[in-house]
């Protein structure tokens, strides 16, 4: 039987590469998009090893004219993607809008919104022509939050309009468009930051609902079952994966204290 394909943009490391592991384990066949073409390839290694198949393509998702080429070379070479994820972003450190670098500012949009924008531009019109196909686009609890990142956070909110206008675009063509927005996600990256002291755990444990972290794969079992025939009926809307942050971040405001704070 002839597999899936599944396109994952920045899949050469973080949440990207956890799920084309993921779907890879499933039986698709992922293509990995990444500017770094050795993290990338090192990805597919992994997958190779584990009896997966996967490709690797180097692809910088701020630009149009690169994305558009991969997604004919894709169709060409494999099949029209079966499903779309769109893992490709950058972080920005703590700042104020007043005085924020607007070079940066530019930067870090063309990348996380205008990657964004043209891996579902190109890859959704092949969708909708073979009118199927499923996208998951990566968005953030600062889609419904605001935190001190004055580009991230506008990033990640204009990615949840987005998921929502194109669910409605796409959906008449049998092709479904949902987002996920992680919280904190205990990464390799963030566990050395918290073993250097740069990170407290318990503070970021302090405010989940959920006394646990969210993991790389968390996430990708989210992604892999809103691509999955078992979330046919769900389009338009991003599913926060944040251990309970969004609503006990809200309860921790209550001026009259929480119930169980006596009670330990």
């Amino acid at each position: 039987m002839e597999q899936s394909v599944a396109v994952i943009t920045g899949g050469g490391s973080g949440l990207g590469a956890a799920c084309a592991r993921k779907l890879a384990l499933a039986g698709n066949e992922v293509w990995l998009l990444d500017r770094d073409m050795a993290a990338a390839d090192a990805v597919k290694g992994e997958i190779e090893a584990a009896g997966g198949s996967a490709r690797a393509m180097q692809v910088d998702v701020a630009d149009a004219a690169a994305v558009e080429e991969a997604s004919h070379a894709i169709k060409a070479a494999s099949a029209t993607p079966a499903a779309l994820v769109t893992a490709a972003g950058i972080i920005e450190s703590v700042n104020t809008l007043l005085d924020a670098d607007l070079d940066q500012h530019d930067r870090l949009w063309a990348i996380n919104y205008g990657g964004t924008l043209n891996a579902c531009r190109s890859f959704g019109r092949l969708m909708r022509d073979a009118k199927s196909g499923a996208i998951v686009a990566f968005g953030s609890i600062n889609s419904y939050a605001a935190l001190p990142l004055p580009a991230y956070c506008p990033s990640k909110t204009a990615i949840l309009r987005l998921v929502e206008m194109l669910a409605v675009e796409l959906g008449r063509f049998g092709v479904r468009v949902n987002g996920v927005a992680p919280t904190y996600v205990l990464t390799p990256g963030l566990q050395a930051k918290v073993d250097a002291g740069e990170r407290d755990l318990d503070a970021m444990l302090r405010v989940n609902a959920l006394k646990r972290m969210v993991t790389p794969d968390d996430v990708a079992d989210v992604v892999a079952f809103l691509l999955s025939p078992a979330a046919s009926a769900v389009t338009g809307h991003m599913m926060p994966v944040d251990a309970g942050y969004l609503p006990a971040a809200s309860f921790a405001t209550f001026a009259g204290g929480l119930p169980w704070d006596e009670r330990g």
